[in-house]
């Protein structure tokens, strides 16, 4: 916010906002007070960082800003969550091989509720005006009715509770693929589905998105049952640029949510998860 005031000649001059300049002194005093670093992935650009960190062997380009290009190339399909330092940090402690499991989980957890939020985001809404406790109208959204959950077993289970705990009465389906031992090719040993899938938004879960080749066959399944494939939002924690690419050029009307694109992912994501490892 900016505010404006005469100086008495009729010339109106332009003051920063108070709180904007506190906070940016605020700001500038922990800094120099702690001497930490601060990293602010959000604020990323396409400057270079300063001479002095090439000298630390820091990339001259933010890490942020490479991989975020690669969706961009790959398709509108794919959408990244914002980056910031809060999202940094768990997908550091999740990628950590000295992270206890307890930790693991925490912070899966945590990463898997932001990815859903920003999933149900992407749902349908309709307006809606409700009366206030004091009698007043709001006019707000609701959610259009028609939605579910489906889970790739046994890793997209991780990602159920944090459904649930956004949408506690939401239905959710299952599919269990695995690789065939002579073929290696995915092949579908169970799924179970709401009657009326063909007829409903699905949100499909499934944490590490590496080749593709599994969500490509659950997604087959459920366009076998009716559904179209741009009713479908997967919902992934990470994606390597193969994965997804293949999923799109597959289903181009699929909508990919995830908080990273990496040529590595970390496909020990399940076995830490459920203590398997």
């Amino acid at each position: 916010m900016e505010t404006y005031f005469d100086n008495g000649t009729g010339t109106e001059i332009k003051m920063p906002c108070q709180n904007q300049q506190l906070n940016n002194n605020d700001s500038q005093e922990h800094a120099a007070l702690s001497g930490t670093k601060q990293v602010r992935f959000n604020s990323c650009s396409n400057s270079v960082l300063p001479v002095s960190n090439r000298d630390a062997g820091v990339p001259e380009t933010c890490e942020n800003v490479f991989y975020t290009k690669l969706p961009r190339k790959i398709g509108p399909q794919l959408k990244l969550l914002p980056l910031n330092d809060q999202i940094r940090e768990l997908q550091t402690i999740i990628r950590d091989k000295s992270t206890s499991r307890g930790d693991f989980v925490f912070c899966a957890d945590r990463l898997i509720r932001l990815v859903v939020e920003e999933g149900l985001n992407q749902l349908p809404y309709s307006e809606c005006t409700v009366t206030t406790p004091t009698g007043h109208k709001y006019d707000g959204v609701k959610f259009e009715k028609g939605n579910c959950g489906v889970s790739i077993m046994r890793s997209g289970e991780a990602m159920e509770q944090g459904l649930r705990d956004c949408c506690r009465s939401i239905r959710i389906g299952k599919i269990l693929i695995q690789s065939d031992e002579d073929t290696q090719k995915a092949k579908v040993y169970y799924a179970k589905f709401p009657p009326d899938i063909n007829r409903r938004k699905v949100l499909l879960m499934y944490p590490i998105l590496s080749t593709g080749n599994t969500v490509i066959e659950a997604v087959r399944v459920l366009t076998e049952h009716g559904l179209w494939a741009k009713h479908i939002i997967l919902l992934s924690l990470f994606s390597t640029p193969h994965g997804a690419k293949s999923i799109i050029q597959e289903f181009p009307e699929i909508t990919i949510l995830t908080t990273e694109v990496h040529p590595v992912a970390p496909t020990h994501f399940g076995q830490r998860y459920f203590g398997t490892d």
